[in-house]
């Protein structure tokens, strides 16, 4: 039980990680961001769907009620990264990332009122710790510039993944995860095709090595790793765990988009690091 369990976490990081990369990416690519949204819907959905047709999966919707959850969860996760994008584009990596990991704290007081999970008020402490941990990770906030629309926008993003996650939660007990983010990634392809003929896409050719891996990597990979994880972690226990996104988002924007972090952003991180690893115990001896 114990492997099974360490296996699992292992498989949550490396679901954060993954997914850490899209506030780089986010940052670099150089297109609207409803057209680099649908091209990670598009491409990320071939990628799933070759993986399925390879694994010979059966693709059904089990129910209406079901079709209607996963309607609703993909615009729910089309919602969280176009706002996400919006922050990154008018902010930086670190206050994108820093104001989308409030999800947390925001997923412990949704979670009860949706699911039948017990509300922990441990949840709330970690949630305090983790809060306390980005107001330390983050640079000193110009409110006279687009860093407030950047962080509102953040916020806003925050919501709606905490949502899309709890309704994931409620659909990884009839669906695997891989299915789940094809379904999403089909449903956002769809919705969000118009926007091309609005924006266009003429700078494609250039930023397609980045949107590529912005598919594979963070959406194909990353998101499906974390909605599987939600079969054996609550919504709140992943959701805290993966807080480190922003450790991982700010070390990778320093490598690739010379943003240099502060002392405040180690001794953040340092507390967002304690939370996970205090999570990680508890969930483990649960």
């Amino acid at each position: 039980m114990k492997n099974q369990h360490s296996n699992h976490l292992l498989q949550l990081t490396l679901a954060t990680l993954f997914i850490s990369t899209s506030g780089a990416l986010g940052k670099y690519i150089d297109l609207p961001t409803p057209v680099v949204i649908w091209w990670r819907c598009f491409l990320g959905g071939l990628f799933l769907y070759a993986f399925c047709y390879y694994k010979k999966f059966d693709l059904k919707v089990h129910s209406r009620k079901d079709a209607v959850a996963i309607t609703i969860s993909g615009l729910l996760l089309g919602a969280h990264w176009i706002t996400y994008f919006y922050a990154l584009k008018l902010s930086n990596v670190a206050i994108g990332m820093l104001s989308l990991f409030t999800f947390p704290i925001m997923t412990t007081f949704l979670e009860p009122l949706f699911i039948k999970v017990k509300f922990d008020p441990v949840y709330i402490l970690l949630g305090v710790m983790v809060l306390f941990g980005i107001y330390l990770l983050a640079p000193e906030f110009n409110l006279e510039s687009t860093y407030v629309k950047g962080i509102l926008f953040g916020l806003l993003s925050a919501l709606f993944f905490a949502l899309r996650n709890i309704m994931s939660k409620k659909l990884v007990s009839s669906y695997n995860g891989t299915h789940i983010m094809l379904y999403q990634v089909s449903i956002l392809s769809i919705v969000l095709a118009p926007t091309l003929f609005y924006f266009g896409t003429s700078g494609i050719k250039t930023e397609f090595p980045y949107v590529i891996m912005l598919a594979l990597v963070t959406t194909a990979m990353g998101h499906t790793m974390l909605v599987n994880s939600l079969k054996h972690f609550t919504v709140s226990t992943a959701s805290i765990i993966n807080s480190t996104q922003p450790i991982f988002g700010i070390i990778i924007a320093f490598i690739f988009l010379n943003e240099i972090p502060t002392l405040n952003t180690y001794l953040g991180g340092s507390l967002i690091l304690a939370t996970v690893i205090i999570e990680s115990v508890r969930s483990r001896n649960k």
